[in-house]
């Protein structure tokens, strides 16, 4: 490292040290390396091994996994993956909006910190890796590390999983930087603010105004929320407060949950079901938005835009708006840095 030295008073044999520096380390899910099978076959086996994702007895679960799920699903997510696939830099989307967010808010806390701040991303699966972002940011010097799973609702399939992997990831630490893990900023005002502005601006841009909002959360098992997992719950608060500080009435937008998995049931309302019900009650004209997603991804891209709105359609739906996460806009930058810069607070000034 250019900035590294030996310390005051040490042996001229000693190791140079780099200069201290805190690290900022956003974390998303992931993403396969490519569609093609093997690739796709790699991340999927990560993603489904994971027990926070899939709870079930790894000598039941992984049996049906290996030989079923992974010799079929390659191909069917594969093809998703190809339709949204950026081919000029032959990556996810999800890839190239967190990469975009990652230089925005470098770009901000360099502006405000210096050199005293070192900003990367990683991914839950796939790459890169954590464990190489963080063996990284500690060979930088970095003696202090920001982790942030990009995930505004707390779930043990998302945010706690990333936490999960972060920590394994310093166990390799011969020398282990402090550590904090940001909690999920749901009801933060700046994040209500960009969501809010998100929906304005659709609406301002629609030929018709949209007869409901329809906001579409990741589902996961019931049987989660029976057992403490505030996901839901979050969920239904970040709805309240978009509707509030649109100064809406309950009418004007509803909670629903996608991407159902397994046989098991899930939180309800369907998005793909309740949107096809909408059209059969006369609401021909929805805009749907996906808050619990920083990034646009294989479930909004491809679900969404696929899925569920020909879910919508084929009942009997006109008019379908698909509202794009917050990605890389200016104000979702603003309100990652405004998270950020409360949970340094003590760490720098």
């Amino acid at each position: 490292m250019t900035d590294a030295a030996r310390p005051a008073h040490a042996p001229t044999d000693h190791p140079k040290i780099p200069a201290p520096k805190t690290g900022v380390l956003l974390a998303n899910l992931g993403t396969p390396d490519h569609y093609s099978y093997w690739p796709m076959r790699r991340y999927l086996n990560e993603f489904l091994s994971d027990q926070r994702v899939i709870d079930y007895p790894a000598w039941k679960w992984q049996p049906l996994l290996q030989l079923i799920i992974l010799s079929k699903r390659p191909f069917s997510s594969g093809a998703a993956y190809k339709s949204i696939w950026n081919d000029e830099r032959n990556e996810s989307p999800l890839m190239t909006i967190t990469r975009a967010q990652t230089e925005k808010v470098a770009a901000a806390l360099t502006d405000r910190h210096g050199d005293r701040v070192m900003v990367d991303f990683c991914m839950r699966y796939g790459n890169p890796s954590t464990k190489s972002k963080v063996r990284e940011m500690v060979a930088a010097g970095c003696q202090r590390i920001l982790f942030f799973p990009l995930y505004p609702q707390y779930a043990g399939a998302t945010s706690a999983t990333a936490n999960d992997q972060f920590f394994r990831a310093l166990m390799d630490e011969a020398w282990q930087p402090a550590s904090r893990t940001v909690p999920a900023y749901f009801d933060h005002p700046a994040y209500i603010e960009a969501l809010a502005q998100s929906v304005e601006r659709a609406y301002a841009a629609a030929d018709r105004k949209p007869d409901i909002l329809v906001c579409s959360y990741h589902g996961m098992p019931e049987r989660y929320l029976m057992q403490g997992d505030p996901y839901h719950c979050q969920c239904q608060k970040t709805t309240r407060l978009l509707k509030e500080r649109l100064g809406w009435t309950d009418s004007d937008l509803v909670t629903t949950f996608q991407s159902k998995f397994g046989p098991e049931e899930w939180l309800k309302p369907y998005t793909v079901d309740h949107v096809a019900e909408l059209a059969r009650q006369g609401k021909t004209k929805i805009a749907v938005i996906a808050p619990a997603f920083s990034a646009d991804c294989i479930e909004t891209l491809e679900e969404i835009n696929e899925e569920i709105k020909d879910s919508f359609e084929e009942a009997g739906g006109e008019d379908f708006t698909y509202i794009p996460c917050l990605n890389d806009d200016d104000a979702h930058v603003d309100a990652l840095c405004a998270v950020i810069g409360e949970n340094l607070a003590g760490w720098i000034t």
